[in-house]
């Protein structure tokens, strides 16, 4: 169970954003945690999770991007220790699919797929840090969806030609 009281508040804009469709309060929310955190000065755990949350309020890709990137070069700075001090059930490993999932997706909105493939590699890469769960599922529906949208589905599936 999370404890941290900023990844607590960050999760209520989560929840303002996915399930009651306000987008412009959770931005806002977002906003006023970015500023008490410091902003790229914070917590790197604070930092990912924020940016994670941050770029899917963005209404122009290439903020969601830059907000993305924030999130993948923080989750570096994070330990293990850090996470379950904050109740977070996660360990850093599981933290890698979805946010080159997210980037991923970035790049393919801006029709960059040599980037896009290459975040879809890196995610799959990491899956291995998910459990079978209701998250881990959801990050794995997502890569599925995205390398169908990427043509990268029928690429792994598909037995090679021969010669």
């Amino acid at each position: 169970m999370i404890t941290d009281p900023t990844v607590l508040r960050i999760g209520q804009g989560v929840e303002l954003h996915h399930h009651r469709g306000q987008r412009e309060a959770a931005r806002e929310l977002f906003a006023q945690v970015w500023e008490d955190i410091g902003g790229e000065e914070g917590d790197p755990l604070h930092i990912c999770v924020l940016a994670h949350a941050m770029a899917d309020v963005q209404d122009d890709v290439h903020e969601e991007l830059v907000w993305d990137l924030r999130a993948l070069a923080a989750v570096g700075r994070i330990t293990d220790e850090r996470l379950a001090e904050a109740g977070v059930a996660l360990s850093v490993g599981g933290l890698y699919p979805s946010l080159h999932l997210n980037l991923s997706e970035c790049y393919r909105k801006l029709g960059d797929l040599g980037p896009a493939r290459e975040h879809l590699r890196q995610a799959r890469a990491t899956i291995g840090g998910l459990g079978d769960d209701d998250y881990g599922r959801l990050i794995k529906g997502g890569l599925e969806r995205l390398e169908e949208q990427l043509g990268e589905a029928d690429d792994r599936a598909a037995p090679p030609c021969p010669p």
